[in-house]
């Protein structure tokens, strides 16, 4: 963790980000309404909180849709990691949205009967030895249960608490969401409206998401097949075509990732993965002589792979040196974390 790691941060880019979160619900909820009664098919109305209903569904279903985007948007090109950053700020607006579109349908269909609306929504439908008529409500209720574990355990706090594998684990579960949300829609709002926009939505979702996971199983495949010839050491290519204070990623055939940095006319390597959180410290940068991960802002320093006082995690550190032809070269057995290793410095590198 940094020296100067603070819990809440409402540092500039932050605050722009929230606003930008906020304009794109706001502008989304207005064209989607405009949209709808425009574009309504003849005959049928909506009355102005079914209307309100299906906006906030759709909308929680597309910010969902640009959560699940942002991981892999962030591997394959480092201008998004900024936005991988306060990734949770979606998520929790995502819950928020969706928890709006849950009043409104009890409000809509189950407030004044002689049960309370959230029982009257699990079991006015128990049709579930059917497809054609299943609750699809249950499906959709699942997800907000999710949704709203995942809001609540979004703090620090809960990491700590739950520890860093069970926190993730956990937090892995956004893709079973959207699962949940794609059946409840599916079986849902597709089989009542018969507008295209919705059928178009939900495919173009599923596409883009699929699509980018894909791609980015693709682009880490190759980079490991690159380094699939190492015998000793792992070829990491040209020292001076890593970016300054940035990272390469390289993947042993065993074992976990490396970071290799290029910092202050040097290369060290460490472990990819952050102890906080497993997340990318390749895909961070170098602030302030460390390597600073993109996600919550843990501190670690490349030459030993150690956290800054009074920070005490650490990773491993893997050797590395320079070869005639000013590539840089990565022993894969990583050493224990918070081992010293000298860096390779790049002036020093063979003519």
């Amino acid at each position: 963790m940094g020296h100067g790691y603070q819990a809440i941060k409402w540092y500039p880019f932050k605050r722009g980000y929230d606003g930008w979160i906020a304009a794109f619900v706001a502008v989304f909820i207005a064209v989607f309404l405009v949209g709808l009664y425009a574009f309504a098919p003849p005959g049928q109305f909506y009355s102005p909180v079914q209307a309100l209903m299906r906006a906030t569904g759709s909308c929680a279903f597309a910010c969902l849709t640009i959560v699940l985007c942002i991981g892999p948007l962030a591997r394959l090109h480092s201008v998004f990691l900024p936005i991988l950053f306060n990734r949770r700020h979606l998520g929790v607006a995502t819950f928020l949205i969706a928890l709006t579109h849950a009043g409104l349908v009890l409000f809509w269909y189950h407030y004044g009967g002689v049960v309370s609306p959230a029982l009257s929504l699990l079991t006015s439908n128990t049709a579930y030895d059917r497809l054609a008529g299943f609750p699809f409500e249950t499906l959709g209720a699942l997800a907000l249960i999710w949704l709203f574990v995942m809001a609540a355990t979004s703090h620090d706090f809960w990491n700590s608490n739950l520890g860093p594998g069970l926190w993730k684990a956990l937090h892995m579960g956004v893709y079973g969401v959207y699962a949940l949300i794609i059946g409840h829609v599916a079986l849902g709002a597709l089989q009542r409206e018969t507008a295209p926009a919705f059928l178009a939505m939900v495919l173009s979702s599923l596409g883009l998401v699929s699509g980018l996971h894909l791609l980015t199983a693709l682009v880490s495949r190759r980079a490991q097949q690159a380094s699939a010839d190492e015998i000793d050491w792992i070829d990491a290519g040209p020292a001076l075509d890593i970016p300054e204070n940035r990272a390469r990623i390289i993947q042993p055939i065993s074992g976990e990732r490396i970071a290799v940095f290029r910092y202050a006319g040097k290369i060290s390597a460490i472990s990819n993965v952050c102890r906080h959180q497993g997340g990318p410290l390749g895909e961070g940068r170098v602030i302030d002589g460390c390597v600073t991960c993109p996600w919550h802002g843990f501190q670690y320093r490349p030459e030993d792979g150690q956290s800054p006082p009074p920070f005490t995690e650490k990773v491993a550190t893997y050797r590395v040196r320079l070869d005639a032809r000013r590539h840089v070269l990565i022993d894969p057995t990583p050493l224990p974390p918070g081992t010293a290793t000298a860096p390779a410095l790049i002036q020093e590198i063979p003519a």
